[in-house]
């Protein structure tokens, strides 16, 4: 099953899952959501498969890229999932409303700070190599082929790494309140 974000899903009709981190979930999420960050699906494991029991669980992230991810890891354990396709950044495009947290600060998205981080690597690499050495060129190519690879596999490395930088760690998940929630 695939929600689009033409016809909103509600917190009445789905159990909604945010995978993102507690960093990007807290910037703006879908009024309901319960954030499960992706890594940390097989802790929520049991009270994810009696919330589907009980509903429809539709997984949300960014871009749809994550939610796909889970909702193929939890089909491989016996758990019915949705993802939203095109994730919060369509909800938010198709002017829908989004909830952010009290302790919101102005944290990028995952892929905007991806897209930071990889030019910013290309870029320096192609400015050192004349400048100091042409090796640096490899970092520019190291890059892109990082690139060309996430984009075959829809996966992403510097996202992982990106991931366990302190502000976007810097929020938890207090994943217990939330299964806690779910169990209700």
């Amino acid at each position: 099953m695939r929600s689009t974000p033409h016809r909103p899903p509600r917190a009445e009709d789905y159990t909604i899952i945010d995978v993102r981190t507690p960093g990007e979930y807290s910037s703006g999420h879908l009024p309901g959501a319960h954030n499960i960050p992706l890594d940390q699906l097989s802790t929520a494991l049991p009270t994810l498969r009696d919330a589907a029991a009980r509903g429809d669980l539709l997984l949300v992230c960014a871009s749809g890229a994550r939610s796909g991810r889970a909702c193929a890891t939890l089909a491989e354990r016996g758990v019915a999932t949705a993802t939203l396709v095109g994730g919060t950044q369509a909800w938010s495009q198709h002017g829908y409303e989004v909830q952010r947290s009290e302790d919101s600060r102005a944290t990028w998205g995952m892929e905007r700070q991806v897209r930071l981080t990889a030019g910013a690597l290309i870029l320096t690499g192609l400015l050192l190599a004349p400048l100091v050495h042409p090796a640096f060129q490899l970092l520019s190519a190291a890059v892109a082929g990082g690139l060309v690879f996430s984009a075959l596999t829809n996966t992403c490395g510097m996202a992982a790494v990106l991931a366990k930088l302190p502000h976007n760690r810097a929020r938890t998940c207090d994943l217990d309140s939330t299964l806690g929630t779910l169990n209700r």
